[in-house]
């Protein structure tokens, strides 16, 4: 224990980075690390451990014998190990970043966000686990009927590769909240930030093997960890082809699932809207994280009337950004391969970008991943591009006449995630809103935040993270009833 409290890192010296297991670094079974990228320039980062199942074992038996003794505290002495994980988050915020950028190469501004979400999450749950609690029914004065949230026991949190610690954060603070105990699954290819969380959790006071962190493929790490008789519970962002994946394991152990999944979202503009915050909103979409976040309203509905000027105004600010300051690259390099392949597709199918369409050829940027910010007007909304979640800094717009035909477009998807609506009528925004076949909708720039329950409709998954809705989603509820006259 003295040794942890002195501060246990992770890490290696020569830049491995280990499993966090039972409250310490951990070699993989195998022996073997992956590589990491660094996608600014392509040159090799820090490794990796290359778990496997008999890591996944020892870190949910870790799990499964920490968890009672946590469930089985008061809410408040919860609440306050969690309050000192997010000031241990907030005071190494630095560090996280650093490890976030080595491997993603998010720009400042976007890292500097998603730490501070990230400490924000234990900070919510922390606040809100001493003042949410069952409820009472009433029986009458011979009866007292209440009900209790009750965790499920060792979640197994797999989170993707474009949010890693923000991701990690959402799952684990209201797991952890409830009383679970979690063995979290980051993706093999930016790992580091939450293995680092972990080590940071058990600095600050959380008891050993409430937060193990095994790294590795999803075949090798994730499937055996969301088969492992001892989970209770799966949450999993990331692809529709794996949450398809997982949710059949799932279904043959009849243990639930939270899967937050893609999205193509569009951003509906009417002609009366504030014309200013609607283009910033748009620019947002390409910028935050170059477009690699599966909330980004990446399709754009304009009212035809206005629908040139918009795409316009959009097409000029995106020129202006820059690479490296503004936006930065796909993190991957199967990413920017699938980025540049619906540009080919699309010129194949006789559309051409206003501007954008390639990866950068000269300059800093034509070392690293980077895709030039993109803009397709007017596009027919049957084409590849308009259809399907691409992931990067890229918007297709397409022109509406009136509020009828913007729902009809704005519903025209097998996604259903997120939605935007800017009208200078907010009764017609609400009117749209409620309407539109979507887990969050903001009206003109309304915020979504930690406090707002985040997930989606039809091909976008199931299930609601963030807000108190998330701790509904980690807890059992349990009625008890006692008859009070013999």
């Amino acid at each position: 224990m003295a040794e942890r409290k002195a501060g246990v890192t992770g890490r290696h010296d020569q830049g491995r980075h280990r499993h966090w297991i039972d409250g310490k670094p951990v070699e993989p079974a195998s022996g073997d690390y992956l590589p990491t990228v660094d996608p600014t320039t392509r040159e090799p980062g820090d490794t990796m451990a290359a778990g496997s199942a008999p890591d996944v074992d020892r870190a949910v038996d870790a799990a499964a014998a920490a968890y009672p003794d946590w469930a089985g505290r008061p809410a408040a002495e919860r609440s306050d190990v969690l309050h000192r994980v997010a000031d241990a988050v907030a005071a190494h915020a630095g560090e996280l970043m650093e490890l976030e950028r080595a491997c993603t190469g998010k720009v400042p501004a976007q890292l500097r966000l998603e730490a501070d979400m990230s400490a924000a999450y234990f900070r919510y749950y922390a606040g809100v686990l001493r003042a949410h609690h069952g409820r009472t029914i009433d029986h009458g004065a011979g009866a007292l009927t209440y009900t209790r949230l009750e965790p499920y026991g060792v979640v197994a949190a797999i989170t993707p590769w474009n949010l890693p610690l923000n991701q990690a954060c959402r799952a684990i603070a209201p797991a952890l909240a409830v009383g679970n105990a979690v063995v979290a699954k980051p993706s093999e290819l930016t790992s580091a930030s939450t293995v680092r969380l972990a080590a940071l959790a058990t600095d600050a006071g959380l008891p050993d093997g409430l937060l193990n962190v095994v790294t590795g493929t999803g075949p090798d790490v994730g499937t055996p960890l969301a088969g492992h008789p001892a989970v209770r519970r799966i949450a999993f962002t990331g692809s529709v082809a794996t949450g398809r994946h997982l949710a059949a394991i799932a279904a043959d152990r009849l243990v639930p699932l939270t899967l937050e999944l893609g999205g193509k979202s569009p951003l509906v503009v009417f002609a009366d809207a504030d014309l200013d915050r609607a283009v910033a909103a748009a620019v947002s979409a390409v910028t935050a994280n170059a477009g690699q976040v599966c909330s980004a309203t990446t399709r754009l509905l304009v009212e035809s009337s206005v629908h040139d000027e918009v795409v316009a105004r959009v097409a000029e600010a995106v020129e202006r950004l820059v690479p490296g300051r503004d936006f930065g690259p796909m993190i991957t390099e199967a990413q920017y391969r699938k980025v540049l392949d619906h540009f080919a597709d699309a010129r194949a199918a006789g559309a051409l970008p206003v501007t954008g369409g390639s990866a950068y050829d000269s300059g800093p940027a034509a070392r690293g991943l980077y895709i030039r910010p993109t803009v397709y007007a007017g596009v027919h909304p049957d084409l590849r591009i308009a259809r399907e979640e691409i992931f990067g800094p890229v918007l297709v717009s397409l022109p509406f006449t009136d509020e009828a035909d913007a729902l009809a477009l704005a519903d025209d998807t097998e996604y259903g995630l997120v939605a935007s609506v800017w009208s200078g009528d907010t009764a017609r925004g609400l009117r749209l809103a409620e309407r539109i076949d979507a887990g969050q909708v903001a009206v003109n720039g309304g915020p979504l935040t930690v406090e707002t329950p985040f997930g989606g409709f039809k091909q976008s998954g199931y299930g609601r993270e963030k807000g108190l809705e998330a701790l509904h989603e980690y807890a059992q509820i349990k009625t008890v009833s006692v008859a009070l006259r013999q």
